[in-house]
C-alpha cells in the first residue's frame, strides 16, 4: 500500500475515532426534559405540604361546628402526624417492592379519598378516622417524590432542581393559613380539605403521564412487628399525654401510659433486634447523634405546639377572623424563609451550636411576650413575637436537621432519615396533644364562675400558663444547646447492605 493511501486510512481511522467519542459524549442535559415530571411531582407535593397547615386556623371554627372540645379536636392533628409517622419508614421498602411512580399514585390517591371523606364528615370521631387516612397517604408523598426527582436530575444540576422544590415548602406555610381562613369565611371549613380533590386528580393525571416507570430494587425483610408495636405505643403514648394535662393520675392517664410505655419497650426490643428494622435506633450509640436529636424534639415541642395555640388565641381572645388570623400569621412564615437560608449559610461556617443558641433564644423570647399578653395587647407586639419565632426557627431547625445527619454513623446514614422524618411527626403529635391538654385544664383552673368577665380571664390566663411552659421548654433547648460538639470526621466505614445514602431522603427532615 502507497504512502498516500496509507495516510488517507489512518486520517479515516481518526475521523472515526473522533465521531464516536462525540457520540458518546452525553448530551447537553436541558430542564425541558423532567419539566413535566418535575410539575407531577411539586403539584402532588404542595398539596400535602398546604394541608398540614391549614387546619391549625380551622380548629376553632370545628369546635363550634361539632358542638365539641379542644381536647377532642385536637386529634385530627394528632391522628393525622401519628398516621404520618407510621407510614414515612415504609417508603422504601415500598418503593423497592412495586416501583416509586406505583407507590407515589397510590399515596396520591389516598390523600385524595381522605381529603373528600374529612370534607363530608358528619361528627368529630369520623373527622378524625379520615384525618388518619389522609396521613397514611400523605407521609410516603414527600421522600418519594424527593427520590424521584433526585433520579430523574443528573448529578451537577442536582442542587438547583432539589432547590425547586423548596418552593412548595416555603411557600406553603406562608399560603396555607391564609387560604384556609379565605376559605372558612367565604365558603365553609368543609373547602379546606375539598380543594383537594382537583389538585389531587390534577397530579395523579400528570404523573400517570409524565413520570417514568422505575426500576424496583431488592427487597428486604419487612419488619411486621415492629409496624404493629409503634402505632400501639405512639397513639396510646400520645392520648395518655393529652389526658395527664386534666390529671395525671386519672384512669384514663395511667392506661395510656403503661400501655404505651409497655409497646414502647418492646418496640424498642424489637428494632435492636432486627437485622432491618423499621426504624434503625442502634444510630442512638453515637452521642453526638443522640445529643442533636434530642435538642431538636425539645425545641419542635415548643414551637410546633405552640404555633397550634396562636390561631386559638388570636380567634377566640382577640376576636379576629380565620381570614384576619392566616394574614397575622403570614409575618411568621416569611420571617422563617428569610431565616433558613442565613442559618444554611451561616452553619458551613460556624457549626450547629451558636445558631441553636440564638435561634432557640430568639423563640423563647418570643413565648414569653405571648406568655404576658392581654386582651387589650395591641397587634404590632403579637407580630413581632410571631416574627420572632419565624425567624428563630428558620436559624435553628436546618443547621440542627444537618448537624443530627453530620454526627450519624457512616453505615447508618442511609436510615437516618425515616427515623428522624418518623420522630419529628411523633413529638408533634405529643406537643399538640400535651399542650391542648395542660390548656384545658389551665382554663378550667383559672375560670372562677360562669360570668363573662371571668370566662375571658379563665381564657387569658390558661392561654398565658401555656405559652409560660411553651417558652421554658423552649429555653431549656437553648441551654441544652450549649453541650453540642461538631461531629468527629469519621473513617470511610463499609455502607450497611452495600447501600449508598440517597441525599433526597435525607431532605425530608
Amino acid at each position: 500500500m502507497d504512502k498516500p493511501a496509507i495516510s488517507w486510512l489512518e486520517k479515516s481511522v481518526e475521523n472515526v475515532k473522533e465521531q464516536t467519542a462525540v457520540s458518546q459524549e452525553p448530551a447537553e442535559f436541558s430542564i425541558k426534559t423532567i419539566i413535566l415530571p418535575l410539575l407531577a411531582i411539586i403539584v402532588g407535593m404542595i398539596m400535602v405540604i398546604l394541608d398540614s397547615t391549614v387546619v391549625n386556623v380551622a380548629i376553632p371554627n370545628l369546635v363550634q361546628y361539632f358542638e365539641t372540645d379542644l381536647k377532642t379536636i385536637q386529634w385530627t392533628v394528632t391522628g393525622y402526624t401519628l398516621a404520618l409517622s407510621a407510614v414515612i419508614p415504609l417508603a422504601g421498602w415500598l418503593t423497592d417492592r412495586f416501583g416509586a411512580k406505583r407507590v407515589f399514585l397510590f399515596t396520591i390517591a389516598m390523600f385524595t379519598l381522605g381529603s373528600v371523606l374529612c370534607s363530608i364528615a358528619q361528627s368529630p370521631e369520623q373527622l378524625i378516622i379520615y384525618r388518619v387516612i389522609q396521613g397514611l397517604g400523605g407521609g410516603m408523598v414527600a421522600p418519594i417524590g424527593m427520590a424521584m426527582v433526585f433520579r430523574l436530575a443528573p448529578p451537577e444540576r442536582r442542587g438547583s432542581i432539589m432547590g425547586m422544590l423548596g418552593i412548595p415548602m416555603l411557600l406553603a406555610p406562608a399560603l396555607g393559613p391564609v387560604l384556609s381562613g379565605w376559605f372558612i369565611e367565604s365558603l365553609s371549613w368543609h373547602w379546606i380539605f375539598l380543594i383537594n380533590l382537583p389538585i389531587g386528580i390534577a397530579a395523579f393525571i400528570l404523573c400517570i403521564k409524565f413520570l417514568p416507570d422505575t426500576d424496583r430494587g431488592r427487597t428486604p425483610a419487612l419488619d411486621l412487628l415492629g409496624m404493629i408495636l409503634a402505632p400501639i405505643a405512639f397513639s396510646m403514648l400520645a392520648y395518655g399525654v393529652s389526658e395527664g394535662g386534666t390529671s395525671w393520675t386519672s384512669a384514663t392517664t395511667l392506661t395510656g401510659v403503661i400501655v404505651g410505655g409497655v409497646a414502647l419497650i418492646l418496640f424498642i426490643i424489637v428494632e435492636l433486634r432486627h437485622q432491618n428494622p423499621l426504624l434503625e435506633l442502634r444510630v442512638f450509640k453515637s452521642s453526638d447523634f443522640s445529643r442533636g436529636i434530642i435538642l431538636a424534639w425539645v425545641s419542635q415541642v415548643a414551637l410546633f405546639g405552640a404555633m397550634i395555640l396562636i390561631p386559638l388565641y388570636l380567634q377566640q381572645i382577640k376576636g379576629y377572623t380565620a381570614l384576619e388570623t392566616g394574614l397575622i400569621l403570614l409575618p411568621q412564615a416569611l420571617a422563617s424563609g428569610v431565616g433558613m437560608p442565613l442559618g444554611g449559610r451561616l452553619f458551613d461556617k460556624i457549626g450547629a451550636r451558636p445558631l441553636a443558641f440564638v435561634g432557640l433564644g430568639i423563640i423563647s423570647g418570643a413565648l414569653f411576650i405571648l406568655s404576658s399578653i392581654t386582651v387589650e395587647t395591641g397587634l404590632g407586639l403579637i407580630i413581632t413575637a410571631l416574627v420572632m419565632m419565624g425567624l428563630g426557627m428558620g436559624l435553628s431547625m436546618m443547621p440542627l436537621n444537618t448537624h443530627v445527619l453530620n454526627a450519624a454513623p457512616r453505615k447508618l446514614v442511609g436510615r437516618v432519615t425515616p427515623l428522624t422524618a418518623a420522630a419529628q411527626q411523633v413529638v408533634v403529635s405529643f406537643a399538640v396533644a400535651g399542650l391542648t391538654g395542660f390548656l384545658t385544664s389551665r382554663i378550667a383552673d383559672n375560670t372562677t364562675s360562669t360570668e363573662p368577665t371571668a370566662i375571658v380571664h379563665g381564657l387569658v390566663a390558661g392561654f398565658n400558663d401555656t405559652f409560660f411552659l411553651a417558652a421554658c421548654i423552649a429555653l431549656f433547648g437553648c441551654l441544652l444547646s450549649l453541650i453540642l460538639r461538631k461531629p468527629k470526621p469519621m473513617p470511610e466505614e463499609e455502607l450497611q447492605n452495600g447501600d449508598k445514602p440517597d441525599p433526597a431522603m435525607m431532605m425530608g427532615h
